[in-house]
């Protein structure tokens, strides 16, 4: 048989058993065909040799959402799936959403998450971040996300912080109807201060009462710094122990970034966590690069609101803390920032996760990180066909050099934070090159994966 592709001579990771061994894989159309270290002929041969050859990496929490720019940044650093819709923020309609996407197409795979604090509340009229649902509302929006969860979203997404005045009534409404759908519910939890812990108790205290799954968003951004990351990492632990189903996924920064009118940059938020001005620089818009000060805090809040700021904060040593932990999975956390833009982690978190875990500190050997990067995902959202080199399985596949990847992207003030990374030069969405020789092939073969 003449097979479409097969790369030859790579180190081809196997996530279910975190072996490697040298090998050939062979794709037809968009389905991973043959493994063998026997020669697999096809119409093109490209040599792999010296590189890993593993399943594309998933992206546990991103806010791609149909973004090309951030599409294209993603398959660059080697993501071929990519969850969105996170952070209580998504398209009020799933079934719109995906038929829009399927007829334009898109660079990667994606699911989505139906979103409470933003997208639900909104669309209920809840207006004040800072109040409660009546029952009426609370009613409606479970209406809402089941729709959602029916049409395929693959879970339900909360963002507590920008929420604040979300009650419990709604948090275990949330969790219980994700827990009847068997879906995942994503969090990212409340900011009262940095050295509290009160956020984490009341999320696991839902899952116990609910019975549901817990995703725990972008940890290391809410328990990084004042000590409070090796208690949260003993929380979670205990609460895995006693049966929780509780996970986590995390990036490789720990300066955080969002958008300037949330409660998250409410003054008194700013002054119950000790934060500063100068200590936060401008990621989007007319001033991006630009530290603030007072009056530039006063003027973005006025008269930009959507603009981005990135917060410098956190234990650089906490983020290898977090990503060791078994229950820990990468992400992005990226955006739909401009070109020039934004948070260099929509560039360089896969390959500055393999560059520092792997290479430097050598914190996990190479194929328990890609397992992390690929496999945990794909079970803990319960992805089908995806997360393993198998015959029959989509030929979604990242090649990388070890040796070589390495994150070119930088904080805002100090260049371009959106620089593509080096040492990745192939990765493959459903049997087609997004990227060759290191190169963006401007595809559309990513596929929306309904629930």
């Amino acid at each position: 048989m003449v097979y479409d592709i097969t790369l030859v001579g790579g180190r081809l990771v196997d996530t279910e058993k975190k072996t490697s061994r040298i090998a050939n894989i062979a794709i037809c159309g968009s389905k991973i065909a043959a493994i063998s270290t026997e020669l697999l002929p096809a119409k093109r041969m490209i040599d792999v040799s010296g590189n890993i050859v593993c399943p594309g990496f998933i992206d546990a929490h991103a806010h791609l959402d149909g973004y090309d720019y951030g599409g294209r940044l993603s398959v660059l650093q080697g993501i071929t799936t990519s969850v969105g819709g996170n952070c209580g923020l998504s398209p009020i309609s799933m079934a719109d959403f995906f038929n829009e996407q399927t007829a334009k197409g898109f660079v990667l795979n994606q699911m989505m998450c139906i979103g409470h604090s933003f997208t639900l509340r909104q669309a209920v009229g809840i207006t004040d971040t800072g109040a409660k649902a009546g029952a009426a509302q609370l009613d409606a929006m479970v209406r809402l996300a089941t729709k959602a969860l029916e049409d395929g979203a693959c879970g339900i997404s909360m963002g507590l912080d920008y929420a604040p005045g979300t009650a419990l009534a709604e948090i275990d409404a949330m969790a219980k109807l994700s827990a009847d759908y068997g879906r995942i519910l994503s969090v990212h939890t409340r900011l009262f201060t940095q050295n509290d812990l009160y956020s984490l108790y009341e999320m696991l205290a839902a899952i116990k009462r609910t019975g549901g799954r817990l995703l725990l968003s972008h940890f290391v951004y809410q328990y990084s710094g004042f000590g409070t990351m090796e208690p949260a990492i003993s929380v979670l632990r205990a609460a895995r122990g006693n049966g929780l189903d509780v996970w986590c996924d995390t990036g490789m920064y720990t300066d955080w970034a969002t958008y300037i009118d949330t409660a998250t940059f409410d003054e008194q938020t700013i002054k119950d966590n000790s934060l500063r001005f100068g200590d936060m620089v401008v990621a989007t818009g007319k001033y991006v690069g630009q530290r603030l000060n007072r009056d530039l805090y006063d003027l973005l809040r006025k008269k930009y609101p959507d603009e981005s700021v990135i917060c410098f904060s956190g234990c650089p040593a906490e983020i290898f803390a977090a990503m060791r932990e078994p229950y820990a999975m990468v992400s992005t956390d990226a955006g739909a920032y401009a070109p020039g833009e934004g948070h260099p982690q929509i560039a360089g978190s896969f390959p500055r996760y393999f560059r520092k875990m792997v290479r430097e500190q050598g914190i996990l050997p190479l194929e328990e990180a890609v397992y992390k990067a690929t496999l945990l995902p794909a079970q803990t959202y319960q992805i089908p066909n995806k997360g393993i080199l198998r015959v029959g399985y989509d030929a979604d596949i990242t090649v990388f050099n070890l040796a070589a990847i390495h994150d070119n992207a930088v904080m805002p003030d100090k260049g371009e934070p959106d620089t593509p990374p080096s040492g990745i030069p192939y990765v493959m969405v459903n049997g087609v090159f997004a990227v060759a020789n290191g190169v963006f092939q401007n595809t559309r073969s990513g596929a929306v994966i309904r629930y």
